[in-house]
């Protein structure tokens, strides 16, 4: 098994704190005055003080446009239906909470939301996780 590792800019290093450890749950790791490390569901993510990355809704899937580039994770259906259930009312979701390809190979849960800096991150959720890679 491989760990991902994922550095981006946020402006605010307390918002992302807040963010990131309490209302997400990740594990804070290391950190100096301008960057934090998070354990972000099992993969390290570095937040580094500067200006958050540029987006755009292009990327068309399914019915949606969803913002790119973003930051993702996939979980299995159960810890995903807790996640979507604590996040209710402490993240505006760009992406409500949905299924996705319903009753076709890959089939899936979904939801966007941003974080404190406007970094977009999309959490999946699969009842069989061998359909990850399914088409």
């Amino acid at each position: 098994m491989s760990i991902f590792h994922l550095a981006y800019n946020v402006d605010d290093l307390d918002a992302a704190r807040a963010f990131y450890g309490g209302v997400l749950g990740c594990i804070e790791g290391r950190f100096t005055d301008t960057w934090v490390d998070f354990n972000f569901f099992g993969h390290q993510i570095s937040l580094h003080l500067g200006t958050p990355f540029a987006t755009q809704a292009t990327g068309h899937v399914g019915d949606h446009m969803v913002p790119m580039p973003h930051l993702g994770v996939i979980l299995p259906l159960a810890d995903w239906l807790d996640l979507a259930e604590r996040l209710d009312g402490q993240v505006q979701f760009e992406i409500p909470p949905i299924i996705r390809f319903a009753g076709k190979p890959g089939e899936q849960r979904t939801m966007f939301f941003r974080d404190p800096s406007g970094n977009p991150i999309e959490i999946k959720g699969f009842a069989d996780m061998t359909q990850v890679f399914a088409s």
